[in-house]
């Protein structure tokens, strides 16, 4: 018997991303991770809680891979974020890895980062 109305969670048994061959759990699967690898990054993400600190980091990200035909993702959902093991905000997620956490970056030190 379910009591008040809980709902069993289901999990995925398939766990490789479909992009980088990189190591992915269940609720990343359902994000848009995947697409063509663009000099060896397949995605990006930024995550944050939506405070000011998190959108400047998106929009730096943006301006960073501008012109490149890589997509950044803004991730806002808490648990997606811990399960990245981001510990402050804004963080930043280069193929499914934590690469910068708790600093907002400018374009330079984005692309630094991303080799480029």
């Amino acid at each position: 018997m379910a009591l008040f109305g809980k709902k069993k969670e289901e999990k995925k048994e398939e766990t490789s991303c479909c992009c980088c061959g990189g190591e992915q759990t269940a609720t990343e699967t359902a994000s848009t991770c995947c697409g063509e690898k663009v000099d060896g990054i397949c995605c990006i993400k930024v995550l944050g809680s939506g405070c000011k600190a998190c959108h400047q980091l998106y929009d730096n990200t943006v301006k960073a891979v501008e012109g490149m035909g890589i997509e950044v993702e803004y991730v806002t959902d808490l648990q997606k974020i811990m399960e990245y093991g981001a510990m402050s905000m804004p963080a930043l997620v280069v193929n499914e890895k934590l690469v910068s956490s708790g600093k907002t970056l400018d374009p330079a030190e984005i692309l630094k980062i991303i080799g480029k």
